[in-house]
């Protein structure tokens, strides 16, 4: 089980979906903490989420440390699967509700979210890739 955990592929340009992916969530993550009225407790406040500062932090927990970790590659499954149901939350939760204005409204609504869900499950599909710790481990 573990050997698939860190088993990497040989995908050319796989190293920068990993960036992409890890360096958006870092930054997400971070930026529920240091800025807490507009990106932590009071966004999720004013979406209504119950428990707004735990729920806010948590997620920004797993968000940093998720996409640090995609980042460097190491565990990058593991790591993806947190992000992939944050991001499934947030397209339930906050993009859903605007289908009431129309299928296209929706799809403009959600673009980043269903890219960032996509690509979390490409990477928990891939693992981590070349120049990631997992490979350095694996060798």
């Amino acid at each position: 089980m573990t050997d698939k955990i860190f088993q990497i592929n040989n995908i050319k340009g796989y190293f920068i979906i990993r960036l992409i992916l890890g360096y958006v969530f870092l930054v997400a993550g971070i930026q529920k903490f240091i800025f807490p009225e507009a990106m932590g407790p009071g966004r999720f406040l004013d979406m209504g989420f119950p428990f707004p500062a735990f729920t806010a932090y948590f997620v920004g927990f797993f968000e940093a440390v998720g996409g640090l970790l995609i980042l460097i590659g190491f565990a990058s499954r593991l790591a993806a699967i947190p992000i992939f149901i944050t991001m499934a939350v947030a397209i339930i939760t906050t993009k859903f509700p605007q289908f009431s204005d129309g299928f296209w409204a929706f799809a403009h609504a959600a673009r980043l979210d269903i890219s960032m869900l996509l690509t979390a499950l490409f990477v928990i599909y891939n693992g981590s890739g070349k120049f990631s710790v997992d490979e350095k481990l694996t060798d």
